[in-house]
């Protein structure tokens, strides 16, 4: 395959666009909030991921995260100029994957990452393998009840582990049938999140800014891969909400969105210094 023909040259005068990837059992819904802020200024993409939404009928096998960019990609491919990529949760896993090992990676302006899914950052520090191990737990676990037919108990450890057991006994009679439809998805979304490797050598290849988002009331496991990426990512910051727990775009979007929209214009106003800059004059050796 031919990707050159994907890339699309960033001009001046051509405006930078946002996609931003929300995470297992959502749509691109999630980002109406960040839609209605940035959408004045920037053109926004906010694509149902594979399995969800408008993509319930779309899944990878085997899953990798290589095959979930795949899927976004004619969208990918139909936008203009530069990219800014916002992700959360295992969203927050392909826009990495975008950003980092993909045909796209060249046009990525800034990245932000919201609670990414990305394990294999953990195994490299002795202190942290013990949250992955829990972590590959709860996936086996989930992902064997899937397989064994029992959609409702596999959603259950789900909701459970990610917002508490409230979570699932306030949904709806509605709502339950709508997560039960596409659970099965999330079977391929673990796979496919602990399959991709090299995810530290990734983080430090990376130069563009990066921006990450974690919340104090979430898992601990997914707080740290924050923080490891975090500190692996040359050009990176973190911000912890304390408050949050891991549906933080959602339930703390009004105190993220003023931040990645900061970070996104500073990203683009450093590419604009940039494009002005002269360029430097050639250096020639003198002959002896």
């Amino acid at each position: 395959m031919n990707y050159s023909a994907s890339f699309h040259t960033s001009t001046r005068d051509e405006p930078s666009c946002i996609v931003a990837l929300h995470g297992s059992l959502g749509s691109g819904r999630q980002w109406a909030p960040l839609i209605a802020a940035l959408g004045h200024r920037h053109r926004v993409l906010a694509p149902d991921i594979s399995g969800y939404g408008a993509g319930t009928l779309a899944v990878h096998a085997p899953a990798t995260l290589a095959s979930e960019v795949e899927f976004l990609g004619s969208q990918l491919a139909s936008l203009p100029g530069a990219v800014h990529l916002v992700g959360h949760s295992y969203g927050g896993a392909i826009a990495f994957r975008i950003a980092t090992a993909s045909r796209f990676a060249t046009r990525v302006r800034s990245l932000t990452l919201i609670e990414p899914i990305l394990p294999d950052i953990l195994i490299e520090e002795a202190q942290d393998r013990h949250l992955y191990e829990q972590f590959a737990t709860l996936a086996n676990r989930i992902c064997k009840t899937l397989w064994g037919g029992d959609t409702t108990a596999a959603l259950d450890h789900f909701l459970t582990f990610w917002n508490g057991r409230q979570a699932s006994a306030g949904l709806s009679p509605q709502a339950r049938l709508r997560l039960e439809r596409c659970a099965d998805k999330l079977a391929f979304d673990f796979t496919a999140a602990f399959a991709e490797a090299g995810v530290r050598e990734a983080a430090r290849r990376f130069i563009a800014p990066a921006l990450l988002f974690s919340g104090g009331r979430s898992p601990l496991v997914t707080q740290r891969m924050a923080a490891r990426l975090a500190s692996t990512i040359a050009n990176a910051r973190e911000i912890h909400v304390p408050s949050a727990g891991h549906m933080l775009a959602v339930t703390h979007a009004a105190e993220l969105i003023p931040d990645i929209a900061d970070h996104i214009a500073d990203a683009d106003e450093r590419a604009a210094r940039a494009a002005k800059a002269p360029a430097c004059a050639p250096q020639f050796a003198l002959s002896s």
